[in-house]
């Protein structure tokens, strides 16, 4: 008698940006571990990287969905990696028609549950006309995913909590929630087509109110996943950068990043250049530069860098090993744009942020990491520009004076919270996932 018990099979449908696949396929590996057949679906342009970083043996199988090639939307922009700007809308049109694609997809993998992400309904109908669970999964964070839901809702009542507010110079980014366009509508739905629970990264040690708000407004339980940090590999110890690291004392090192998939006004990078010439730490700055335009890195900095900075400062263009420079114990400050893997990543290693937010979530989370304790806002100026200055002083008070040392000391309590909490939320979700499981097939 075969003996042999079925794995409960799991396919994963992150939105097509890098920002979104990486918290997927980490909760992909945390599934696995716990016994889950896990598939990923994205297009090749997503997935020709995510196979040279996953190797052979992966416990997780990666699924291709091609898209339609359009004159202006080749193979290699079906990404929002590299991406131009322009391009977005047509993308986006492109993931819809491909609709009946993913459909077939889902009819020839008969998995047990279908995990999306918020930007599309439709994935979630696909699955419904399979009679298979759909369950959201969102890789922002509850604030401002409570944030969004209740100005969309709620148009012109004060969100609960004061502590997240946008200043003056952000209010485009507010407007835009409150705009009852196709797109907002399609994000609402999506959510609403979601079976019984949501996923969220986060976890309530910081964001445990807004998960709950979420919670009351969305009309579904709410399961926090937890951080779903990429851990560092030992392949990256012997990189120039680390070794450059091992030379510089603990703590007086700052990290300077702004995520894969943004890019700096000339404005914004003239002046956080400046205020990295300006402050009292030693830096590594990720500068990157949009796909196919030609500009020379020595050609952007200021006359003179090099010169003030010396080797207290190294600049790496275009990829870092993010985790890795963040765990190690030079590193005192994460200049950050507050993307929420990167602001998940500071709090998991320790590692207060100087807030640098640029659009969309970012403001949201910046306040959010405020509010707890672990880092501090750099203040635009009432037209909303960026000050070296202001740059400078941010970073000096969180890395470097005495008037900082709270910032990093809640920085270093929070993640020796989340290093001894484990994998509490991965063994609550799987809880709530084989329920749901139960419920639909009457048996599990």
């Amino acid at each position: 008698m075969d003996t042999t018990t079925k794995k409960t099979s799991v396919f994963l449908f992150p939105w097509l940006a890098y920002g979104h696949i990486s918290p997927f396929l980490e909760l992909g590996y945390q599934l696995a571990k716990h016994n889950f057949m896990v598939y990923l679906c994205s297009t090749p342009a997503n997935l020709t990287s995510t196979r040279k970083k996953i190797g052979e043996g992966s416990s997780i199988q990666l699924v291709d969905l091609h898209l339609e090639e359009l004159p202006n939307l080749p193979s290699k922009y079906h990404t929002t990696n590299g991406l131009p700007p322009h391009l977005m809308d047509t993308l986006k049109s492109a993931f819809d028609s491909a609709e009946l694609n993913f459909s077939k997809i889902l009819q020839t993998y008969k998995p047990d549950l279908l995990i999306y992400d918020f930007m599309r309904p439709w994935p979630a109908e696909a699955a419904s006309r399979l009679n298979m669970p759909a369950v959201q999964f969102i890789a922002t964070s509850s604030a401002m995913t409570s944030y969004m839901l209740h100005v969309y809702k709620s148009p012109g009542s004060d969100f609960p909590f004061s502590e997240i507010y946008y200043h003056d110079y952000e209010r485009i980014h507010e407007e835009k929630l409150k705009i009852k366009s196709v797109e907002n509508d399609l994000v609402m739905k999506s959510i609403e087509r979601s079976t019984d629970i949501i996923l969220i990264k986060g976890f309530k040690e910081i964001d445990g109110k807004y998960s709950d708000y979420l919670s009351e407004i969305a009309g579904k339980t709410v399961v926090q996943v937890g951080p779903l940090v990429q851990l560092p590999t030992r392949k990256d110890e012997n990189s120039e950068i680390i070794q450059w690291l091992n030379k510089k004392a603990q703590g007086s090192t700052i990290f300077v990043s702004f995520g894969s998939e943004y890019f700096l006004s000339k404005e914004d990078f003239e002046e956080i250049a400046h205020g990295l010439m300006l402050a009292d730490v030693n830096f590594i700055w990720v500068v990157r530069f949009p796909v196919g335009e030609k500009i020379r890195l020595e050609e952007e900095l200021p006359s003179g860098f090099w010169e003030k900075v010396g080797d207290r400062g190294k600049v790496v263009e275009g990829w870092a090993p993010q985790s890795k420079i963040l765990e190690h114990s030079s590193i005192g400050g994460f200049v950050s744009h507050c993307g929420w893997n990167s602001v998940n990543e500071s709090m998991y290693f320790g590692v207060p942020i100087i807030a640098l937010p640029m659009h969309l979530d970012q403001p949201v989370n910046a306040k959010l990491v405020e509010e707890i304790g672990t880092g501090v806002e750099v203040m635009r100026n009432t037209k909303g520009k960026l000050e070296r200055e202001e740059i400078a002083a941010v970073i000096n008070h969180v890395v470097v004076k005495k008037d900082g040392e709270p910032v990093r000391k809640k920085a270093k309590e929070l993640k020796d919270t989340i290093k001894m909490k484990g994998d509490k939320e991965i063994v609550e979700m799987v809880k709530a996932l084989k329920q749901i499981l139960q419920d639909k097939s009457g048996l599990f």
